[in-house]
């Protein structure tokens, strides 16, 4: 039996493992227990349902998704944007080398499972894309303000729309067992679409 003072940490680590490699209706409260070391009172202490622990698993994606985004920032906003490709990028591909295959996107996977059957975790869903999209919004205003933006562009549309497609180049990876490589290339090149003529990153 692991120690019990790492035990909360256990268990979400290997939630996430396991819902990312399954899925959450797939992986039942026992299977993390053994799976992480520890008793099911220790889980029940730190967490009153499963969906608590799918809480604590967003947020810890949410926080790796954050410092990813934080290294690729540039002062320049063409690069900071074109940054954000490379950070889904560095995840995914991160994903691929551990578990063999893309796996999907944490927050995607979790939202298709269960946003229709978990109004909580719906919402914290919901909050983490709102921030990850108007990070990417941020960055886009930026570049709209210097000029480097294809005229007509709206920077708020644009973050929604880079952030749907690196939603959907995700799933397509996952569902093709196309390389992971592959995504990041794809929300660049939206990106690209859309810098002004001459712009380069």
């Amino acid at each position: 039996m692991g120690r019990t003072s790492d035990a909360r940490e256990r268990i979400v680590r290997t939630a996430a493992r396991l819902f990312l490699t399954r899925s959450y209706t797939s992986v039942g409260v026992g299977e993390i227990c053994a799976e992480a070391d520890v008793r099911k009172g220790s889980f029940y202490h730190y967490f009153a349902t499963k969906a608590d622990v799918a809480i604590a698993v967003i947020d810890l994606h949410a926080a790796g998704l954050e410092l990813r985004l934080r290294e690729a920032d540039a002062a320049d906003p063409a690069q900071a944007l074109r940054g954000v490709a490379l950070a889904v990028g560095r995840i995914q591909v991160g994903f691929e080398e551990r578990f063999g295959q893309v796996v999907g996107c944490p927050f995607g996977n979790l939202a298709a499972e269960l946003s229709t059957a978990d109004t909580v975790v719906r919402e914290h869903l919901a909050a983490v894309f709102a921030n990850w999209r108007e990070r990417i919004a941020a960055v886009c205003r930026r570049a709209s303000a210097q000029g480097l933006l294809r005229q007509g562009t709206d920077p708020d549309r644009l973050a929604a729309a880079v952030l749907a497609h690196a939603q959907g180049l995700i799933l397509l990876a996952k569902v093709d067992a196309a390389p992971a490589v592959d995504i990041a290339e794809g929300i660049d090149d939206l990106i690209a679409a859309h810098l002004a003529e001459g712009v380069t990153a």
